[in-house]
């Protein structure tokens, strides 16, 4: 494949060294590369082509067998994913001519598309619940869920998250422009809880109150933020799909205009006083 900053050629590993490159800006889709016998899984209607030797088959839960090949086995796996806001089944994409075939995934939303090879973060990375998007056969998608009180009540997107594990290559998908971070032991960041986009195992989440009851009521950033505690890499997205969604539904309103009051705890009464 072509060199390109997200291009990937093989080594050993257990899951599926596929090789791999990213393509696009803001718009990005992955394409995959397979040998006879290789195979990628996706979200159900990611694909955006593939070569005719490359067979597509629907499972439930998320292909990689890591719960047994019973029936009770995929259904754990497939009830994982349906907690977490996605499809009860996967699509696997296998290779079963000769040569090398490719195949491609795109986001559903502008944004980025990020390789990570999950021996690299140790086995485990902890991420939004919606950004899977693509990775080798042999990855594990499970769910992943805050235990603290507080932050079951108050914690938005960051309650049920998404859980990769094995040591191949994933693809995540995270809006707008991503950062990110490497944080060391006892380092904290605050963030705003849509924008958490992945962090790795060794990262402790939490939430804290976002300033006095004045900027909590008036100050529009929400109540509550996201502590992350080192050691550990974080990634940060700047849209989060729940802010754009939220923007395009406040622009199809039928009074029109723009709502300023994102996270307040006004909500309409803080449009109302602003005159939209």
């Amino acid at each position: 494949m072509t060199n390109s900053p997200w291009s990937h050629s093989r080594s050993s590993s257990i899951a599926d060294d596929v090789d791999f490159e990213i393509r696009g800006q803001e718009l990005q889709f992955v394409e995959i590369e397979l040998d006879p016998g290789e195979s990628a899984v996706a979200e159900a209607g990611a694909m955006v082509w593939k070569d005719s030797d490359i067979e597509m088959s629907t499972v439930f839960g998320d292909g990689s067998g890591g719960e047994g090949s019973g029936f009770m086995g995929k259904l754990l796996g497939a009830g994982k994913r349906l907690v977490t806001g996605e499809s009860l089944f996967t699509t696997v994409f296998t290779h079963h001519g000769k040569g090398k075939a490719r195949v491609a995934f795109a986001a559903p939303v502008p944004g980025a598309i990020l390789p990570i090879k999950l021996d690299d973060v140790g086995g485990r990375l902890i991420c939004q619940k919606d950004a899977f998007l693509a990775a080798a056969r042999g990855v594990s998608i499970g769910v992943h869920f805050q235990k603290r009180i507080m932050t079951g009540l108050f914690g938005g997107e960051g309650f049920i998250m998404q859980k990769l594990e094995g040591d191949g290559w994933v693809f995540v998908q995270m809006g707008g422009t991503v950062i990110e971070r490497e944080l060391q032991a006892g380092e904290e960041l605050h963030i705003d809880t849509g924008c958490v986009a992945a962090f790795t195992s060794g990262v402790d989440f939490d939430l804290i109150r976002a300033g006095s009851v004045k900027s909590m009521i008036f100050g529009g950033e929400g109540v509550f933020f996201a502590r992350l505690r080192g050691p550990g890499k974080v990634w940060i997205q700047s849209l989060p799909f729940s802010r754009l969604a939220g923007r395009m539904l406040a622009a199809a309103r039928p009074v029109g205009g723009q709502s300023r009051g994102e996270g307040s705890l006004l909500g309409g009464l803080g449009d109302l006083l602003d005159g939209d």
